[in-house]
């Protein structure tokens, strides 16, 4: 048993890995979000945001994420109280695929 004990890991690490991968969509919508969002804020699963003020993304949470409304708000122009924000506005394809995204990363706040 012994023996096998490093291919077990192995898969293991593999399928956990396999696992979180994101698909194509998810990380096109990533890429989006860099290139608007990563000036202040964290966009991945990994990282402090530039500015302090703005929250990182994977801890957006499930109040926003699975509100009904949220990704109407991305096609009709997401914006903030914050004045610095700039208006976010998503066509259908890329909202849902911001919101898919925004859902595979998440994870609880105290978690490292």
């Amino acid at each position: 048993m012994k023996r096998f004990a490093p291919i077990l890991l192995a898969i293991g690490v593999l399928w956990s890995t396999a696992s979180q991968a994101l698909d194509l969509e998810q990380r096109r919508a990533g890429a989006v979000l860099q290139r608007m969002c990563a000036r202040c804020h964290a966009v991945g699963r990994t990282g402090a945001s530039p500015n302090e003020l703005a929250p990182p993304f994977r801890y957006l949470g499930e109040n926003k994420l699975y509100d009904p409304d949220f990704m109407q708000r991305l096609e009709d122009g997401y914006s903030s109280i914050h004045r610095a924000m700039p208006t976010a506005r998503f066509g259908r394809d890329d909202a849902e695929a911001v919101v898919s995204y925004l859902r595979a990363i998440q994870e609880p706040r105290g978690s490292k």
